[in-house]
């Protein structure tokens, strides 16, 4: 089932801070491999989950952080989950993965 994401808030952001694009942050969610830390364990309000996967598009394993779409309750999301925020995989991320370079 595919993991539907609100990327609306900060698709931009992830563009300008990190050079990716939200489908790439899509493609290594549906990653079969993925690894998803629920909760995030860097999450300062508990509330965020770290996944980590491969994009074939960015040919690179990516972390992405989502928030679940209930969490704001004055919001709702366009799907499941927002999307917070996504980039290159850090090195003790790649080991979760199982790829280190």
């Amino acid at each position: 089932m595919p993991v539907r994401v609100d990327w609306s808030k900060r698709a931009e952001y992830i563009r300008s801070r990190h050079a990716v694009e939200p489908t790439w942050a899509n493609e290594a969610l549906e990653d079969d491999h993925a690894v998803w830390l629920q909760p995030d364990p860097a999450s300062r309000s508990g509330h965020s989950v770290r996944v980590v996967g491969y994009s074939t598009s960015a040919q690179q394993v990516l972390t992405v952080i989502l928030v679940e779409a209930g969490v704001y309750p004055s919001e709702s999301a366009d799907g499941d989950w927002w999307g917070s925020n996504a980039g290159v995989a850090s090195e003790r991320d790649r080991r979760l993965f199982g790829k280190e370079d």
